[in-house]
């Protein structure tokens, strides 16, 4: 089970959880945390609803980016994740968008962070 940090939201369908990198960071949860409390709820809000459903419809706020890389997009963010194993979603990071295009190193950055994540989640250090 996830500690507490990690968890963004337990819902019926999916657990959403930030991802950390080794040192211990979360890029994810540090971006969320400067945003107003406006544009929080808003990703709050996509969360929510895809936890409980286990589906958003509207590919205006819930995407595949390709390659096993999803973004949540409450405008005008960008979070990007992945689904993993145990009904779990995995956020890794996340940005502004200023460009139609998704920017190649932020979807770089999430491919690297599942990397990381299944590696370090197969020899069991990565809640440890």
């Amino acid at each position: 089970m996830a500690s507490r940090e990690h968890s963004v939201y337990e819902g019926t369908a999916f657990t959403i959880e930030w991802y950390y990198s080794s040192n211990g960071k979360s890029q994810a949860l540090e971006y969320f945390e400067s945003l107003s409390n406006r544009q929080q709820d808003r990703f709050l809000n996509l969360v929510r609803l895809m936890g409980d459903v286990g589906k958003i419809f509207n590919t205006r706020k819930f995407n595949h980016e390709g390659e096993g890389i999803y973004a949540f997009k409450p405008q005008p963010d960008r979070f990007l994740c992945f689904f993993f194993a145990g009904k779990k979603i995995i956020v890794t990071n996340a940005f502004q968008k200023k460009t139609q295009k998704l920017p190649a190193r932020e979807k770089t950055r999430a491919l690297k962070a599942r990397n990381d994540y299944e590696i370090r989640m197969k020899s069991g250090e990565y809640y440890g």
